[in-house]
């Protein structure tokens, strides 16, 4: 006779009755109690966030560092330090080299706009005028709206000036919780290093607390879950890179300005799946309608290419089946998660959604298959397995 496991015991003893009475009333205190029991534990994932961040640093560098350790080094002994090294200056590297790149030329972008931003408000009216003019369409109400772009530079000032304090709090918080950040950097060497130890330990303590089906099933999902992020966000980044890097070379031969800022910012919305290019596109047009409106035209024409051409070739090509759900699903756990979650929700929904969808296709077809139909609702035909299972 197997062993009854705790979960399915029947209280019988006192005891046992005292256990469950007394797990009640804890349970009833944290639910009267829950805002000072969420403040602690929001106060103890404070504490625990600089390892978080470690955990997310070594999420991100593993893949790095597989590649080296295991095609490089070919496993070699005492070569995945190595590897953990390279990975961090390849990642050092390139952060240190899109901002000496990149970040003097957004803010000279940034700076030139700003500056001739009274002539291009200029310019736009002068358009408008001639377009009411010419085709006798009342466009008056709009030109009044850009009379005044002195007062609309000083406003945009203003509001720069206001969000400084803020920004300079939070470069201030950055470099107080250096600690912090040294703490997650140096838990994601450990964690990277010790790996295949700390996966062990994980796997064990699941085995230990948890019912031998519970357990498998348990892991399986954390698999089938790293996977689903793993070839999301990899490829996601890669396709993203790759759309950035065609708009900056279309936009140089096209000559339209602000290439390098608007590209890096198509590059950073295009990880936001299906919303992400319009997120991208529709500031950078307006952008383009200040300095010449035939730019913004030829922009909206290019990013609509450039998005055929990522979503039916080079987006397949790099994602393959990562994703595993129709177009719909996508949309449908976008939408859910930015209404949840904002723009994390936005990005990390997808991976999220395809896991749970998984997961419920496995248990349609567990049930189907405990039932004896398929998927029509038809009995199905017996295999010689089913046979041998109605006799256990």
């Amino acid at each position: 006779m197997k062993d009854e496991h705790i979960w399915s015991k029947k209280p019988e003893t006192i005891l046992d009755w005292f256990c469950v009475v007394g797990a009640c009333i804890a349970f009833y205190l944290i639910l009267n109690n829950l805002g000072y029991f969420l403040g602690k534990i929001g106060f103890f994932i404070g504490i625990l966030s600089p390892f978080a961040g470690g955990v997310v640093i070594a999420y991100i560098l593993d893949p790095m560092v597989k590649f080296f350790y295991h095609k490089l080094f070919k496993e070699k002994n005492k070569t995945r330090g190595i590897a953990i090294l390279m990975a961090y200056a390849v990642a050092i590297l390139l952060i240190v080299l899109l901002a000496w790149l990149v970040i003097p030329q957004i803010v000279n972008s940034i700076v030139m706009l700003f500056t001739n931003f009274p002539s291009y408000i200029q310019g736009v009216q002068d358009l408008l005028v001639m377009m009411q003019d010419r085709y006798g369409i009342d466009l008056q109400q709009a030109i009044k709206m850009l009379d005044d772009s002195e007062a609309m530079v000083k406003e945009v000032y203003s509001l720069a000036t206001a969000a400084m304090p803020q920004i300079v709090d939070s470069i201030g918080s950055v470099a107080s919780n250096f600690v912090g950040i040294f703490t997650s950097v140096a838990a994601s060497i450990y964690m990277l290093a010790d790996k295949e130890h700390l996966l062990h330990q994980l796997r064990t303590l699941t085995h230990a607390f948890l019912p031998e089906k519970a357990a498998d099933n348990t892991l399986r999902i954390c698999h089938y879950a790293n996977v689903n992020f793993t070839g999301f966000f990899v490829g996601k980044i890669i396709d993203s890179a790759i759309i950035g890097v065609i708009t900056f070379v279309a936009m140089t031969i096209l000559r339209l300005d602000f290439a390098l800022l608007i590209s890096v910012f198509i590059g950073i919305t295009n990880i936001i799946p299906v919303f992400g290019p319009f997120i991208g596109a529709i500031p950078s047009i307006f952008i383009l309608l200040l300095v010449d409106p035939i730019q913004a035209v030829i922009f909206g024409v290019l990013i609509l290419v450039i998005q055929q051409l990522d979503g039916n070739f080079i987006g397949p090509k790099i994602l393959g089946s990562s994703i595993g759900i129709s177009a719909l699903w996508i949309l449908f756990s976008i939408v859910v998660g930015g209404d949840l979650f904002g723009i994390v929700g936005m990005v990390v929904g997808v991976p999220v959604f395809a896991t749970l969808y998984g997961l419920a296709q496995e248990f349609v077809h567990y049930t189907l298959d405990k039932r004896g139909i398929d998927a029509e609702g038809n009995p199905r035909e017996q295999t010689t397995e089913d046979k041998e299972n109605v006799f256990e």
